[in-house]
């Protein structure tokens, strides 16, 4: 009984993880200091901040959540922040998103495959009613 709740916690635990690390991603501010980050090694909170149009608290409440996801890393030396990205937390997103794939793709490729068959037949019409 012991193993299946240790199992049952830890797949909770991982639920978890992904459900933060998506509501963070769902944020176009939070996705930006991302990308930010992506391009550079570490940023100080203040460059990180520079070009958005919010107030510094604003901005260390995004940063809170995207911390919380696990997404980024602080370290503080004196009086500066620096913050870099931490991809784990996106590999595990896209492990998650690769799973299901295989159901989305079918499915784009069905509706692909009619977009096209409506769109010939539409041609097909328009060139018979034009006389071609």
């Amino acid at each position: 009984m012991r193993g299946r709740r240790q199992i049952l916690v830890q797949v909770v635990n991982h639920s978890d993880r992904l459900g933060r690390t998506f509501a963070a991603l769902g944020d176009p501010t939070r996705r930006a200091i991302l990308a930010r980050l992506e391009r550079v090694d570490a940023a100080t909170v203040s460059d990180l901040a520079r070009p958005f149009p919010i107030k510094l608290p604003a901005v260390m409440k995004h940063l809170d959540v995207l911390g919380d996801a696990g997404l980024i890393t602080r370290i503080k030396s004196g009086r500066t922040v620096t913050v870099r990205l931490n991809p784990r937390p996106m590999r595990e997103a896209m492990a998650w998103l690769q799973r299901y794939q295989r159901f989305w793709s079918t499915s784009l490729d069905r509706l692909t495959a009619f977009a096209e068959g409506q769109e010939a037949a539409a041609r097909a019409a328009e060139n018979r009613r034009r006389g071609r």
